[in-house]
C-alpha cells in the first residue's frame, strides 16, 4: 500500500507539474510582448496553429465567429501562425496580422510565427503534443486546434479538417465554459 501511496503522488506531482509548466511557456503575441497562457487563466482557451496560404484558411472566418459569439462567456482563440507545412506562412508578422484583419476580420489575439514540429518545436507545442500531453501526438496540419479548459487543462484536440464550428468542437467549448 505504501509503495502504491508513493507512486500514486509522484504521478500527481508530475501531472500537476506538467501542467503548471504548460501555464508558465513563453511566447509572444503579433506585436513581440512576452505572454503566456497564464495570462488567460480563468477562460477556456482554443489554440491554432495557422497559415494564411492554406485550402484551409477558410477557417479563419469560423474562427473570428466562434470567439465572437463566445468572447464574452469566456472563450479566447489564439491562432499561432505557422510554416512548417509546405510554407503556406510565409509572410511577416505585419502581412500576417493585415491579411487576417483585413481578409477575415481577425479580433482574436496572434501571436508570433512559431514552429509547431520538428527540431526547432515551440515548447508550447511540445507540451501540447508530447508524450505527457493528454493528447499526445505530432501537428498534422494547419488549423489543428487544442482546446485548454479554464483551469488551465488541455481538455480536448481536433484535427485540420474538423472546422471551428463542427458540433464537436461547439459542445467541448460549451461544456468547458460552464
Amino acid at each position: 500500500m505504501f509503495k502504491f501511496s508513493i507512486a500514486a503522488f509522484s504521478l500527481l506531482a508530475t501531472s500537476l507539474l506538467a501542467q503548471a509548466d504548460l501555464q508558465e511557456i513563453p511566447f509572444k503575441n503579433i506585436e513581440g510582448k512576452e505572454t503566456t497562457l497564464k495570462d488567460y487563466n480563468g477562460k477556456v482557451v482554443l489554440v491554432v496553429n495557422v497559415a494564411s496560404k492554406c485550402g484551409l484558411t477558410p477557417q479563419y472566418s469560423a474562427l473570428q465567429a466562434l470567439y465572437e459569439k463566445n468572447k464574452d462567456k469566456g472563450l479566447v482563440v489564439i491562432g499561432f501562425p505557422c510554416n512548417d507545412f509546405n510554407g503556406q506562412e510565409p509572410g511577416t508578422l505585419a502581412e500576417i496580422k493585415t491579411f487576417c484583419s483585413t481578409n477575415y476580420q481577425v479580433t482574436f489575439p496572434l501571436m508570433e510565427k512559431i514552429h509547431v514540429k520538428g527540431e526547432q518545436q515551440h515548447p508550447l507545442y511540445a507540451a501540447l503534443t508530447g508524450k505527457d500531453s493528454a493528447y499526445p501526438g505530432k501537428v498534422k496540419w494547419n488549423f489543428g486546434k487544442f482546446l485548454i479548459g479554464k483551469d488551465g487543462k488541455l481538455v480536448a484536440r481536433f484535427g485540420p479538417r474538423t472546422t471551428p464550428d463542427d458540433a464537436k468542437v461547439t459542445a467541448a467549448i460549451e461544456k468547458a465554459l460552464k
